[in-house]
């Protein structure tokens, strides 16, 4: 049995990992898109590392775009396997992938113009809508602690990850030659304090193990701290600055968070009488899904929806999906809170809100997730005060803060927390995936001091016996 890794190596995006059996079936481990590297992302998505017709399954832990958003384009490519996934992440993927189609229309048409202008010959979008709505045939949803046999020789259990609704560690044993290997694959891992979400859950024993190192290198600061920090910034800007506050924030997961934590600050009466506006279409499908899903949530929200049924609701917060409705915020100079997608600040309406209110001091953007490095999100909490939004230069003038404590991936300690349920002498190897290089070193030393041994740090396209 072999595992060749194809993305989020060395890397935080493009998260896929190939595992080819001595039967000769090939299952990928999530199909993620890579962000984040300007016209050089096209390039990567496009090159699959592996003839998408030739794929058996796609085993997904979760929905964010950079784990199944080319799962679209393979299917384009000609995979007709199956993806293999929880209920909440087939859910959420419907009107993820669509969007993410949308986008790849949208901006390729943009791109179409400027290559027209040049006499240059039109490009495809990586996927359509279509291509999207299509691949949604292939999803199987698998309940949380199910064993589900793929094939005589396969099976997968989904075990709560608490990184976002739906997410899980995906455990798969194969029997090969008359012996079991277990591979546990932790895709994101969630924190144990989540604002929303159940605390992971432990999952079984495996032979190998492959996690996640994003937060390799850091801890976060503390949850109590974030959410008074949150409701701080709210009142400098829209009450002494009198000025809009624009949350850049993903428009699954982190921008529930965001909107619960504003609606208890509502309920006890200390949010500011403010317009509340969540611009972004995604964000609004994507928490009705939330609403189908509470089975996910913790007992704290359990509790808040005892006397409130809808922690999503309040009455200064108003939902937008027409975007002549969000173009008109752009008119406006009353103070407000928009918060639009994406979170990296690299697509969709977030872009336009920046153009708008960057360069006035009175306004302040506040980060609320991870912003993959070279991203837009990352230069201007960088402190770079110069940057460009659809080609037009923006000098910095509005205040710019981040709050780490809202971010949905476990920093390292609570990751090396959640990963004692592993009985350390039993694993044969650990692959450190989905981080930054420098931030998986410092990872790895903490993992070594901790009593993990065998731990490689993968190259992209580097293949391992197993």
């Amino acid at each position: 049995m072999k595992i060749q890794f194809l993305g989020a190596a060395r890397e935080v995006t493009g998260s896929k990992h190939l595992i080819t059996t001595e039967h000769g079936k090939k299952i990928l481990l999530d199909c993620g898109a890579f962000q984040g590297k300007g016209l050089e992302t096209d390039q990567m998505n496009r090159e699959t590392g592996i003839a998408p017709e030739d794929l058996d399954h796609i085993i997904l832990t979760h929905a964010h775009i950079d784990h199944s958003g080319l799962i679209p384009y393979f299917y384009k490519k000609g995979f007709r396997g199956s993806v293999i996934c929880t209920h909440a992440t087939r859910d959420l993927c419907a009107i993820m992938l669509s969007d993410s189609g949308f986008i790849q229309e949208h901006d390729t048409q943009w791109f179409n113009k400027k290559r027209a202008k040049k006499g240059l010959p039109p490009v495809e979008p990586l996927y359509t809508q279509q291509d999207a709505a299509k691949c949604m045939e292939l999803f199987i949803g698998v309940a949380h602690n199910r064993k589900f046999y793929i094939d005589n020789n396969v099976r997968v259990k989904f075990t709560n990850s608490g990184h976002m609704l739906g997410s899980a560690v995906a455990t798969i044993e194969l029997d090969e030659k008359g012996s079991m290997t277990r591979i546990g694959y932790t895709g994101d891992i969630g924190r144990p304090n989540n604002y929303l979400l159940r605390t992971p859950d432990p999952f079984p024993q495996c032979d190998y193990l492959i996690t996640e190192s994003t937060y390799g290198d850091r801890l976060h600061q503390e949850k109590k701290g974030a959410e008074e920090e949150l409701l701080r910034i709210v009142k400098y800007t829209c009450v002494e600055k009198k000025g809009k506050l624009i949350i850049p924030s993903f428009a699954i997961g982190r921008t529930q968070e965001v909107v619960y934590l504003l609606n208890n600050f509502y309920n006890e009466g200390r949010l500011p009488r403010i317009p509340i506006y969540v611009d972004s279409p995604l964000a609004v499908n994507a928490t009705e899904i939330f609403r189908m899903h509470t089975d996910q949530f913790n007992s704290d929200v359990q509790k808040v929806m005892e006397t409130d049924s809808d922690p999503f609701g309040f009455g200064t917060l108003k939902y937008i999906k027409d975007v002549n409705e969000s173009k008109k915020l752009n008119f406006s100079k009353e103070p407000c809170v928009i918060i639009s997608a994406s979170g990296m600040m690299e697509a969709g309406r977030i872009k336009h809100h920046l153009a708008n209110n960057i360069d006035k001091p009175q306004n302040t953007v506040l980060a609320v997730g991870y912003c993959a490095p070279r991203t837009l999100g990352a230069r201007i909490l960088s402190g770079e005060k110069d940057i460009s939004i659809f080609g037009k230069a923006h000098h910095i003038k509005a205040d710019i803060f981040k709050i780490d404590a809202l971010s949905g991936h476990g920093d390292y300690k609570e990751m090396m927390d959640y990963l004692e349920c592993q009985d350390k002498t039993k694993l044969k190897k650990v692959f450190l995936v989905h981080g930054e290089e420098e931030a998986q070193i410092v990872y790895k030393t903490h993992l070594k001091k901790s009593g993990f041994k065998h731990i490689a740090l993968p190259e992209r396209g580097e293949e391992f016996e197993l």
